[in-house]
């Protein structure tokens, strides 16, 4: 494992190990006075506006830079976790590193069916952002977290010397407002 895949590993975890405070972030919602909240990631190269109803609660910040934000909607039951990292002193990566988000994409992989013992990949896909050219890996799977079954879909990116996760959490029985909502942020 490469040392800025590593990294990347460690933001991802800290974004998954964050879901056990869901109930206390819903509990704070209030999703009639929640109008779209529009999220700007690695320098305004990757932004994306969440409908109306989710509510914002910034996650602790860690250790080496890492900053996110979870944002929930307590009528959906739905979660998007947004986070940045820095990578390692001295690395820095293109906008559209295939070599990079290759590599990230295989250690969440990796991670995940360490962690979560019915991870399931449904899939991956590379994409390209309109108009930044900034390339992502979109890996979607199925798992049990926070206490039940959920449908999740995984995006990272990078860019110079940080990088980004975004993660979509559903309920498995809102598929397609899962899928509306992944499609909102890629812009696919």
């Amino acid at each position: 494992m490469s040392l800025f895949s590593k990294k990347a590993v460690v933001l991802l975890l800290m974004a998954v190990a964050s879901l056990g405070a869901l109930d206390a972030y819903a509990a704070k919602a209030k999703p009639g006075d929640a109008a779209p909240i529009k999220v700007s990631m690695l320098s305004g190269k990757f932004t994306f506006t969440l409908p109306k109803g989710f509510v914002a609660n910034p996650l602790p910040p860690g250790a080496t830079g890492a900053t996110g934000t979870m944002y929930a909607n307590e009528t959906t039951k739905t979660v998007v976790i947004a986070a940045e990292n820095n990578l390692a002193p001295g690395v820095t990566v293109k906008d559209n590193d295939g070599e990079f988000l290759d590599s990230t994409a295989a250690d969440f992989d990796v991670a995940e069916h360490k962690n979560l013992p019915d991870f399931t990949k449904l899939s991956e896909k590379s994409l390209t952002m309109k108009g930044t050219g900034l390339g992502l890996r979109q890996v979607d799977s199925t798992a049990t977290q926070g206490g039940g079954k959920t449908l999740n879909t995984t995006l990272m990116a990078g860019s110079g010397n940080r990088m980004a996760v975004i993660q979509v959490i559903s309920r498995p029985s809102d598929k397609d407002g899962h899928d509306t909502l992944v499609k909102q942020i890629t812009g696919k």
